[in-house]
């Protein structure tokens, strides 16, 4: 069925695939808050819509690393907790008694502790901070492959939470605050002047009625710019050689790959997007705390990698929709009805992991190439089953 729909999809004009279809997707997530409303109840709050945005975020960020370059991370929540704790120092009370300010929106200057502008925080300060963490993980890990790798990720995203929980007495110094957070965080907004000057952005976030809503088209920007920015990479000579790395390593150091500084920068560009999510939501829960970063938030990323594709930055955007919608919203929705229909009492959310073990398993046994993968991916499924090359494969194509 999905097979037959992909083939359907490749049959229709250019331009209609290109340019009119994409066109209509665009406007009906950007007026999503306008029509949500008429929608039932089982479409995606305005709340859940933001979530959804930054999981996409991360998947699209951790598919650069996996899907492009073939490293299995089990750590990339350490990158989403170093982003939100970059908003978490740097928009707080933390540092009181000191005064410090930097273009910093709806704060008044008086107020104790850094506070530099979110917008500054998230799209420069706490991704860089993210990548340059994921350097520093790097360097000594990526020299080995497959499980061992995987394994030493684990180790690293399972580090990050304990010390940013033990961070209340860091040499003497509270640096995180430890298990109670880093809380209130400052607002994104434009600030009056900009608000005064355009009038429908927004002085404050937290002062408008909807305030979901503009945080919602704030996630699609930062959607936008990482699917760019992701399919940029991926087209270019530094995608290309991820590809080899991936699929043949000791054939891509024969052929002249420095191999641990590409590696680096998959993971440094991958955390870079894990800072970004990880910053941005920090920002709209106004907290953070080291219980937000557990390991199965690196394991459920995961998943909407392999669901819906790796290498595929559609295919990865439709899994990190699809599993935050049910992680926060659709298992709920789900239950309420089936005990509505058979007047059960069954409390579906508690059974969260079997059920996203069991769609994996599912998937893994029905499509195991996800749920729209990469050309490349489809021609090695392909291939296998038919017993020709690659190669061939893709030619077909």
């Amino acid at each position: 069925m999905t097979a037959r729909l992909a083939d359907l999809w490749y049959e229709l004009p250019w331009a209609v695939r290109r340019v009119v279809v994409p066109a209509i997707a665009v406007a009906a997530l950007v007026l999503y808050p306008k029509y949500m409303s008429n929608l039932p109840t089982q479409f995606p709050e305005m709340s859940t819509a933001v979530v959804m945005c930054v999981f996409i975020v991360m998947a699209l960020g951790l598919n650069v690393v996996v899907g492009y370059a073939g490293l299995l991370d089990l750590g990339y929540v350490a990158f989403y907790a170093a982003g939100a704790y970059v908003a978490g120092w740097f928009a707080t009370l933390q540092f009181a008694p000191h005064v410090h300010h930097l273009w910093a929106v709806g704060v008044p200057s008086d107020l104790p502790g850094v506070h530099i502008n979110v917008w500054l925080l998230m799209l420069a300060v706490g991704a860089a901070f993210a990548a340059l963490l994921g350097v520093i993980i790097g360097l000594p890990t990526l020299r080995l492959r497959g499980d061992y790798l995987a394994i030493v990720t684990l180790g690293f995203g399972e580090i990050i939470p304990q010390a940013v929980n033990n961070g209340d007495n860091w040499f003497g110094h509270n640096v995180t605050n430890g298990p109670n957070g880093l809380t209130p965080i400052d607002q994104l907004g434009f600030g009056s002047a900009i608000h005064n000057t355009f009038g429908f952005l927004p002085e404050n976030y937290r002062r408008e009625f909807d305030v979901n809503n503009y945080y919602y088209w704030t996630g699609l920007f930062l959607i936008a710019v990482t699917l760019f920015c992701c399919i940029r990479l991926r087209d270019s000579r530094l995608g290309r050689a991820w590809v080899a790395i991936r699929e043949d390593e000791i054939a891509a150091a024969a052929m002249g790959i420095p191999l641990m500084r590409t590696k680096t920068l998959a993971y440094a560009i991958g955390a870079f997007f894990g800072g970004v999510a990880g910053c941005f939501f920090a920002i709209y829960k106004s907290s953070t705390f080291p219980q937000d970063f557990t390991l199965n938030i690196s394991i459920f990323v995961l998943c909407m990698v392999i669901l819906g594709g790796m290498g595929n930055v559609w295919g990865v955007m439709l899994g990190g929709a699809v599993l935050a919608y049910l992680n926060y919203q659709g298992l709920n929705s789900i239950g309420r009805t089936f005990n509505d229909t058979f007047g059960t009492q069954i409390s579906v959310p508690t059974y969260s992991f079997g059920i996203f073990g069991t769609v994996i398993v599912i998937m893994m046994l029905v499509r195991p190439q996800g749920l729209i993968p990469s050309r490349r991916r489809r021609a090695e499924f392909a291939a296998a089953e038919e017993g020709v090359s690659v190669g061939k494969a893709v030619m077909e194509e």
